[in-house]
């Protein structure tokens, strides 16, 4: 089966956020967590059934290094 992974509209503004707030603390930091952030996304139409549900049929994919989660359905 496959997967696609669609983000709405609030969840570009929370990445772009995060890049800001994190650029914000330290040059590049920001640029490393859009990295991460959109690396993370790009794992879950492949496996979504990999991470675990935490509310009804809503599932998570928690972000390496950072405190930042997607969730998904």
């Amino acid at each position: 089966m496959t997967y696609i992974l669609r983000f709405l509209p609030d969840v570009e503004e929370d990445a772009i956020g995060g890049y800001v707030w994190y650029e914000g603390k330290s040059p590049g930091l920001g640029e490393k967590f859009l990295r991460i952030f959109y690396a993370c996304a790009s794992e879950i139409p492949r496996n979504p059934l990999l991470y675990p549900k935490v509310y009804s049929e809503f599932r998570r994919r928690l972000l390496r290094r950072f405190p930042y989660a997607i969730y998904f359905t």
